[in-house]
């Protein structure tokens, strides 16, 4: 390896590597053998394809690696050697450090790379075998007694043939010693590089690769059916003692998104180590120039996971940490719930876990809040972290957060049904807030280009958050048919109802014409029914089936059908009974549209609440008639001047009363079941770390490694 680069073509036939895998043991302390053998420069893989590639030229020598190491014990000799590096770290300056630092990287590179394939190949067990696997004692070995010219007794120079009994009694001592000793220190190692080092641009692959390193470990759920409270690795990394400093230091690499520095360890696309370092001296130096907006790209999620891998692993490594072991104490759960503000009075905070600046925390959250991970950190710190809630209700800029959201749910089709779900939650659970509610209304956008269904010039944040919830109701009876999405997106709105304000006119006939779609929807089924009923055939059904839906289908897709009417209703009612006088384009679409509420007057299920719709537009209607008799025919303008000065005379207390729209978002029993399989499809689709898809065996989501 030395100083030069090593490419993937060449791993299988680098002379270190092969000595490594082989049958000779290399004590820890070979200096010459370790110093040459950490001294290379490899690109690492960035797609599943690369991944692919790398693996089968690894793959031989893997295969050579399980089948002596727990005789030769090597493995633990680099993590002996990986150790050593690391300790020595912390006690070197940043200009001593550089090369350190480079073989440490090398050093962890080679063990994440045997981890991931022992834990794609074998078991928790047999990996946790080659922790702890100590070599067989020279006095063991047994040679075949020859030696090459020379007599030389170098381990390089000796053929060594080992008897199967010995390797057989060495493997049963080996399964003796598997107590996690060493990968507890290992692990310790891993956290202290993360939480001790500083991020510079020498360090950045270093912190990356522990965090890799982290998944890896973790990704061991997904190979094996046993349970994680059964799981050694996880029953260690969940008994951590700095789960506090490793989230403190996770959320603090996502906050501040550090952008990953041109070359590695002065390595740029190739070429000498001197010159690499120029060319990073160099980076630095231009480092003030305005740099272009990376996160502005057509696709984020790619560029974000490119340019800012730290950010996306971190990011994806707390997910992992904080919904496995939900049921149980789980460190990094409670550490990610119960951090404050460091710019808030520390006084009031006595129990926060650590402290992070909320705004610079919010400020990165908004400009990635379209990429499906995190989408889910910030459900999570909104859900649990009262602290972050709060301070979120508080911001005056909320646009730049909301917006985003609304953006993936008008791109629905581009998007995964958790990524919908997820967005929508969190819309829910802001509009919780009455204060969200008032502000979103106050908030005045212009020019939204990205809304292209009708041209608006200027709209309110609450006008354009109604719109764009009721286009995923369409979306979702047009194509995905969840009951649980449509209930999520009733009540976002019925929790603004009350609060809707100086609603747009497209906004107004959009609410309307929701539940004038719903309205035929429901004509048509009860006219399927009813033939059903009477067995007359139900033409239309088989022309889009082969096979019609029974009774017992159509009463049920009825009574949910119903259910949604319903909660239309009531949101228009909560609308006029508490901002009628505010919404005046409301009132004329009622007019406009009242026939559409004709069918449901005598219906039970309506009946009440369509009363208060009927005495809203009779009030309005009959002040209408007495203008249009004294002025003649009347234009829109003049309408909602009549309206306008009608609405200064109207009470609410003419409505009859209902229970205020308040509906709080509660998460189901058993998420894990939901967030586990959805947290590992996100860090197999948008992490740098390229599982065998193959062998995943505990996601049962579809995934696209």
């Amino acid at each position: 390896m030395g100083m030069n680069v090593s490419r993937h073509d060449d791993l299988g036939e680098n002379e270190y590597l092969k000595r490594f895998v082989g049958k000779e043991h290399i004590p820890a302390y070979n200096d010459e053998f370790w110093n040459s053998f950490l001294q290379y420069h490899i690109n690492l893989p960035t797609n599943s394809q690369e991944q692919l590639s790398l693996d089968s030229r690894l793959e031989t020598l893997c295969q050579s690696f399980i089948s002596h190491n727990l005789s030769t014990g090597n493995f633990g000799s680099l993590i002996n050697v990986y150790l050593v590096k690391v300790s020595e770290l912390l006690a070197l300056s940043d200009a001593e450090s550089t090369v350190h630092i480079w073989q440490a990287f090398n050093a962890l590179f080679i063990i994440r790379c045997l981890i991931k394939y022992m834990i794609e190949t074998g078991s928790e067990y047999q990996l946790l075998q080659h922790f702890e696997a100590l070599p067989i004692q020279e006095s063991q070995r047994q040679t075949d007694g020859t030696t090459h010219a020379g007599g030389s007794s170098s381990g390089a120079d000796v053929a060594v043939s080992i008897d199967p009994k010995v390797i057989a009694d060495s493997k049963a001592a080996v399964a003796k010693l598997v107590d996690g000793t060493k990968f507890e220190t290992f692990l310790e190692a891993l956290v202290n590089i993360i939480v001790v080092i500083p991020v510079k641009e020498f360090t950045y692959h270093l912190h990356l690769e522990a965090v890799n390193c982290l998944i890896v470990l973790l990704s061991v759920s997904q190979f094996s059916q046993q349970r994680t409270d059964k799981s050694t690795i996880f029953k260690t990394i969940y008994k951590c003692q700095h789960a506090n400093t490793l989230m403190s230091a996770l959320l603090h690499f996502l906050s501040r998104m550090t952008q990953a520095p041109s070359t590695m360890f002065g390595f740029g696309s190739g070429g000498s180590f001197v010159f690499g370092i120029a060319e990073s001296l160099w980076s630095i130096l231009t480092f003030a120039r305005k740099q272009p907006d990376i996160l502005s790209a057509p696709d984020l999620p790619s560029a974000f996971k490119d340019h800012y891998p730290l950010a996306n692993q971190s990011l994806l490594l707390m997910l992992i940490l904080s919904n496995h072991y939900t049921t149980k104490d789980n460190p990094y759960r409670a550490s990610l719930f119960g951090c404050s503000d460091s710019q808030a009075d520390s006084s009031k905070d006595d129990a926060a876990t650590f402290k992070i600046d909320f705004s610079s925390l919010y400020n990165t959250l908004c400009r990635i809040v379209t990429i499906d991970q995190a989408t889910l950190l910030l459900y999570l710190l909104l859900h649990r972290n009262q602290r972050f809630y709060k301070y979120v209700m508080a911001q005056q800029n909320l646009q730049q957060l909301v917006i985003p959201i609304l953006q993936t749910l008008y791109n629905a089709p581009d998007s995964t049904s958790h990524h919908i779900y997820m967005s929508l939650i969190v819309l829910l659970i802001l509009s919780e807030d009455d204060n969200f509610n008032k502000s979103v209304h106050q908030i005045i956008l212009k020019n939204i280009t990205w809304y292209t269904e009708r041209s608006i010039s200027e709209i309110s944040l609450g006008g354009l958050l109604i719109l764009v919830v009721i286009r995923t109701i369409q979306y979702n009876m047009l194509k995905m048919r969840d009951k649980y999405l449509h209930t999520n997106c009733l009540a976002a709105l019925a929790n603004m109802s009350g609060q809707f304000r100086s609603l747009h006119p497209y906004v107004a006939q959009r609410l309307v014409s929701l539940f004038e779609t719903l309205a035929k929807k429901h004509a048509r089924l009860d006219q399927q029914l009813k033939q059903s009923v009477n067995g007359e055939a139900a033409v239309v059904d088989v022309a889009v089936s082969l096979s019609a839906p029974s009774s017992d289908d159509m009463l049920q897709d009825l009574s949910v059908l119903e259910e949604v009417l319903r909660m239309v209703l009531e949101i228009l009612n909560s609308c006029l009974s508490h901002q009628l006088v505010y919404c005046p384009n409301l009132v004329y679409t009622l007019l406009y549209k009242r026939s559409v509420f004709e069918a449901f007057r005598s219906h039970s299920a309506f009946q009440d609440i369509i009363q208060n719709i009927d005495m809203v537009v009779g009030f309005f209607s009959s002040r209408l008639v007495r203008v249009q008799d004294q002025r003649g025919e009347l234009g829109v303008n003049e309408v909602l001047e009549v309206i306008s000065k009608g609405a200064s005379q109207w009470s609410s207390d003419r409505l009859r009363k209902f229970p205020d729209l308040k509906f709080k978002y509660v998460e189901e029993d058993a998420p894990e079941e939901f967030f586990i399989p959805y947290v590992w499809s996100l860090v197999c689709k948008a992490g740098c770390v390229h599982f065998s898809s193959e062998s995943i065996k505990g996601v049962t989501t579809e995934i696209n490694c």
